[in-house]
């Protein structure tokens, strides 16, 4: 008999509670605190799922000597399509597949997401987001934390009251965020396709039921009629014009340039050419884009926008999430701690977690992961993340220190 997922939760919740659980220490010659500061010869306390104290005392029994290991907060993807995955035919798999199989990619690719480094994710979005982000926040499954459109608002919505109709729905069907379109994709050229009147509607419905607007733009208009309205985060911006960076950095707008997802489809042709948009012209204003985005990025560095990490992950790349930050330091002149800092506090920021994640600070979620090699030094270590911990629970790399023989 095939169990509810809605009550095998409710079992799991069932269980008794444990005793106080003892403190995890783990000490790390080198942590960057997520908030842009380095600390040296560090013991991170932890109780539970939350971190109880950050201290250079020595006396402690340590129970993760991390040794060279550079630790930092878990980072934050702000975009993400999780259930996107190829084929057996080594092709994107059809947006009409079994939800059954969908499914199962999308906990393979959280998993790989979780080892990369990656403690939050934002997928915008499927419906069946909502089901991976109950597991995962559970324990029944392995993966980050997820925050989810769901769906998203485009120009197949409707006019204005279908729009406010459909975000009220969203909301009460449990959306983290608001997804709007208020371009089309870049391969289509990456014209506005909503009217300013309900990009409005949208971005205020969104914040009227609580909600943050998450706005796909790429042409200028679309992005400054967002922003006007009040949006917070715009994603991608490949032809977004210097007004625009302009009215980013006085409104304190978050900018989301998604460089990963450019590289990997060119890398990628001949899997994604001739599904969907994936047509040779799409392909011609991709690789356009590059270099496009790459300049907006440097303008938006610049001006001090405050700019986020996401990757626009979808198939095939899952797990690789960290190369946006390669990308960003060698092709877009971001500063490796900004990077680092646009994964973990800034990210948290943009999505109001700024209280629970983002940084190594007593009474935050124990999210943290040590990468082998110092990013700030050479930022392709971000590629060798070697320990991982989300919410106090060890994932990857939890090699137990030996005791000292005060403690034999």
């Amino acid at each position: 008999m095939k169990v509810p997922f809605a009550i095998l939760l409710a079992c799991c919740a069932l269980r008794p509670a444990p005793a106080q659980e003892p403190a995890i220490v783990i000490r790390a010659r080198t942590v960057i605190d997520g908030k842009g500061a380095v600390l040296r010869n560090t013991n991170i306390v932890i109780r539970g799922s939350r971190i109880a104290a950050v201290t250079s005392s020595t006396s402690l029994p340590v129970t993760y000597d991390l040794g060279d290991l550079v630790v930092m907060p878990g980072w934050i993807d702000t975009h993400v399509h999780i259930h996107r995955h190829f084929g057996t035919d080594g092709r994107p798999a059809p947006f009409n597949e079994p939800p059954q199989q969908a499914m199962l990619y999308a906990a393979a690719n959280a998993y790989a997401t979780l080892m990369a480094g990656f403690t939050t994710l934002q997928s915008l979005g499927a419906g069946m987001d909502r089901d991976l982000r109950e597991g995962t926040a559970s324990g029944l499954l392995p993966g980050p934390r997820v925050l989810t459109s769901l769906r998203a608002i485009n120009e197949r919505t409707g006019d204005v009251p279908q729009i406010r109709e459909a975000v009220r729905q969203m909301a009460k069907y449990g959306a983290d965020v608001i997804k709007i379109f208020a371009t089309k994709s870049i391969r289509d050229g990456g014209g506005q396709s909503l009217s300013d009147e309900q990009i409005q509607a949208a971005c205020a419905e969104a914040k009227a039921v609580g909600l943050r607007p998450v706005v796909h733009a790429h042409a200028a208009s679309g992005a400054k009629a967002a922003i006007r309205a009040g949006c917070g985060t715009i994603e991608h911006g490949m032809l977004i014009d210097d007004e625009t960076i302009e009215l980013m950095a006085q409104r304190g707008t978050y900018y989301d340039p998604t460089l990963l997802i450019l590289h990997y489809i060119l890398d990628n042709k001949p899997k994604f050419l001739g599904f969907g948009n994936y047509t040779e012209q799409g392909f011609s204003y991709t690789e356009k884009a590059v270099a496009q985005v790459n300049q907006v990025l440097r303008k938006a560095l610049a001006r001090h926008v405050k700019i986020v990490l996401g990757t626009d992950s979808d198939a095939g790349a899952h797990g690789r999430n960290a190369e946006e930050f390669i990308y960003r330091v060698r092709d877009g002149g971001q500063a490796p701690m900004d990077a680092l800092l646009s994964a973990t506090s800034r990210a948290a920021e943009s999505l109001n977690l700024q209280g629970k994640i983002g940084s190594i600070a007593p009474g935050l979620e124990a999210d943290l992961i040590a990468t082998n090699g110092n990013p700030l030094e050479d930022i392709t270590a971000v590629r060798r993340v070697a320990f991982v911990m989300r919410g106090g629970q060890v994932y990857k790399g939890g090699v137990v220190s030996p005791p000292s023989p005060s403690q034999r």
